[in-house]
């Protein structure tokens, strides 16, 4: 399905699938019913330890509000959620969820498409107020008028640096003759792709169809050789902790929790720069609860609220505000969440940070294929 509809998005002028703003909106049932539904991925918000069935943020909102919260856990795959309920949206129907989060990649889709409605911000005064300047304005939805951002998260490199022997710096660091064999990649193009344009000194807000390819060609000649030792999905974890795999392609929040195991593992922004990502939340088309939904959203970016959320995900925060409310913290460990640069990245950190620029549906159907079967998907 995914595929599908992403061709047809690809064509000329206005794709089959767009729906116009005027279509988009269904009457909002807020005022008079006090609830909404809400699709999120597994493990993505905070749980109480006593008891795994409350959720104390959004039993917060709900006792605050009044507004009773549908949560599900049912977002496991970006594509397989795309396909799950693109035949609603291109259909003009509702999907019966008012906020889903998916992957800024495929929100991009999302918004190429007409498919979510566009956020009333003078009801979003703390997304207005505190969301990162990093995360404001990517090149998919200038402004943020479509998506706010849930959690954010860096792709950089992890590796063990005891059994390294050595500090990793570089993304070419990676490509070291003592490490053939025990290296991994990301197997998902837009998983990938950007972190290794900057280890060529590609500035990826603007990089180019010649970028793309001059990074397959090198990671062909690296499969040929058998320096990588295999493409990935979140599975390099287990590679990386074995010991099996000395160095990879990882996401910064993975790390954290790897840490906590082995103190070896280290987390490295290369000083090429490193990818800056975020999952996001949107309204899809004919929500029947607009408002209820903005207002969820909203109460996420209040800062002690946020990092409640951040003390419990450990993922890059997308309200640095927040930081303060953990330093303040009279728990130890909860403070020292505060000096984390995984969650909080520092300025040196933030400087090499960047958003890439998405793949357009007219790059998709080319890039894609080359990729895979580099990848051998």
């Amino acid at each position: 399905m995914a595929t599908a509809v992403g061709a047809l998005a690809s064509g000329c002028g206005v794709p089959a699938a767009y729906v116009a703003p005027g279509d988009r909106a269904a009457d909002d049932r807020s005022a008079g019913d006090k609830r909404l539904v809400f699709a999120n991925w597994p493990l993505y918000v905070d749980v109480d330890d006593d008891d795994p069935s409350k959720r104390p943020t959004l039993d917060t909102f709900a006792k605050r509000t009044g507004i009773g919260i549908k949560y599900t856990e049912e977002i496991n795959d970006n594509d397989e959620f795309f396909g799950k309920i693109s035949p609603s949206l291109m259909n003009h129907q509702s999907t019966g969820r008012d906020l889903i989060v998916i992957s800024d990649w495929m929100c991009a889709r999302f918004v190429r498409l007409g498919w979510v409605q566009e956020m009333d911000r003078a009801r979003q005064p703390h997304v207005t107020k505190y969301l990162d300047p990093l995360l404001r304005s990517p090149h998919f939805d200038p402004g943020r008028r479509f998506t706010v951002p849930w959690q954010s998260g860096i792709t950089g490199i992890a590796y063990n640096r005891r059994k390294v022997g050595r500090e990793i710096k570089h993304v070419s660091d990676l490509w070291a003759d003592d490490l053939k064999g025990r290296v991994t990649l990301l197997s998902g193009l837009d998983e990938s792709f950007a972190l290794l344009m900057q280890g060529n000194g590609v500035d990826i807000t603007k990089w180019t169809a010649d970028d793309f390819h001059h990074v397959c060609d090198q990671v062909e000649k690296l499969v040929h050789t058998k320096h990588l030792r295999r493409f990935t999905g979140n599975d390099y974890i287990k590679d990386l902790s074995s010991g099996d795999v000395l160095a990879c392609q990882a996401y910064s929040g993975d790390v954290i929790q790897l840490q906590a195991d082995d103190p070896d593992i280290e987390f490295v922004v290369p000083e090429e720069g490193a990818e800056l990502w975020a999952e996001s939340l949107m309204i899809p088309n004919l929500a029947a609860h607009k408002r209820n939904a903005e207002r969820l959203v909203d109460y996420y970016y209040e800062p002690a609220v946020a990092a409640e959320l951040a003390a419990w995900v450990n993922y890059v925060c997308p309200v640095p505000a927040a930081r303060e409310v953990l330093a303040d913290s009279k728990d130890k460990d909860t403070a020292a969440l505060a000096e984390d640069p995984l969650i909080f990245p520092d300025d040196a950190m933030r400087g090499r940070l960047a958003i890439a620029r998405d793949i357009t549906s007219k790059e998709r159907t080319e890039f894609s294929k080359r990729w895979n079967a580099i990848a051998g998907l």
